[in-house]
């Protein structure tokens, strides 16, 4: 497991939201924080320290957070800020611009000036969730004259390569359980890349890009594309490799920068694997037969299916189905 996790449940109520607070000041820019349910607030939040970066996703009753011209004075930490709202709405005034976010929208901010993040009247104790993310702006490959350009704007998430970094962040905090520590790092240059070229697409600067972030975003929005389509049984690479425009000796090369020895087909094929292993686990899936899990999967062929199952885990499928659900009992 990478990170650690804060639930209010945890600290006795009287002081849930003083502690909450010092997380938050220790987490992001010192800000003026207030909510009008501080007597009895509640919060969860996760936190990622992803090497430098930072990721923390968050679900939190309505709170206020005011970044002033005094506190940038007295401290900055120099970092860009993106927020992800996932449900619920806030309110989000910065350089010179203000609007309303709701689930699916991204703001930038920038850590030098002054911000306010505020519920909207009449929101009452509805939750607010979202994902956070801070990044020292020293590490960005973009010109902070054009990052200015995005500060408070209403951004989307749910297309190109915003919605590829969105599917990202909500995916840590899912996979946050079974991924390790020395993840952290290599996890942290995924971020950045994806955070660089995004701004780059939305500002049209990709050129401008050093070539191994632009390599590391595309090799994130294959991956992204194949775990999206591994149900499809004609899923090879060189379908991959048309999709993308590239070449395929290109597309093999992209994962073998990124992980040594490891081929697109093996790739494809553990994903499929892995897929299938956490079905047949399932016990609300008990009565699904083994070969719909394993085409579900894109894996068609029974006898092929439990070969390379029981090479990758050391029991065929059935005899998996049968010991797992025997421990959940």
């Amino acid at each position: 497991m990478i990170g650690t996790v804060f639930r209010s449940e945890d600290v006795p109520a009287e002081h849930r939201f003083e502690y909450w607070r010092e997380l938050i000041d220790r987490t992001i820019a010192p800000s003026e924080i207030s909510s009008e349910y501080a007597a009895d607030f509640w919060a969860e939040q996760r936190l990622l320290e992803l090497g430098p970066v930072i990721v923390w996703p968050t679900s939190l009753l309505p709170a206020r957070f005011r970044r002033t011209a005094r506190m940038i004075r007295r401290s900055d930490p120099e970092q860009y800020h993106l927020s992800l709202v996932l449900g619920g709405e806030l309110g989000f005034d910065h350089a010179g611009r203000s609007d309303m976010y709701g689930p699916r929208d991204l703001w930038v901010s920038d850590t030098s000036r002054p911000y306010d993040v505020r519920p909207p009247d009449g929101l009452g104790r509805r939750t607010v969730t979202g994902v956070g993310v801070e990044v020292p702006k020293a590490l960005l490959p973009v010109s902070p004259d054009r990052v200015r350009e995005l500060l408070g704007r209403r951004l989307s998430a749910q297309e190109g390569v915003g919605a590829l970094l969105t599917g990202f962040l909500t995916g840590l905090e899912r996979e946050s359980n079974s991924l390790q520590p020395s993840d952290a790092p290599r996890l942290g240059t995924v971020v950045l890349d994806l955070l660089a070229a995004w701004f780059a697409q939305m500002l049209e600067v990709e050129a401008a890009l050093p070539p191994e972030t632009r390599h590391r975003a595309l090799t994130e929005r294959i991956r992204a594309f194949i775990r999206q389509n591994l149900h499809d049984p004609e899923l090879t690479p060189p379908v991959i490799a048309a999709v993308h425009h590239i070449s395929l000796s290109y597309l093999h090369r992209l994962f073998q920068e990124e992980v040594r020895g490891e081929t697109v087909a093996a790739w494809i094929r553990s994903q499929r694997l892995e897929g299938a292993r956490h079905d047949l686990a399932d016990p609300a899936l008990h009565a699904t037969p083994i070969h719909a899990i394993a085409t579900r999967w894109g894996l068609p062929r029974s006898s092929g299916f439990t070969r390379v199952f029981r090479t990758a885990y050391g029991l065929s499928p059935r005899e998996y189905r049968l010991q797992a659900l025997a421990v959940r009992e």
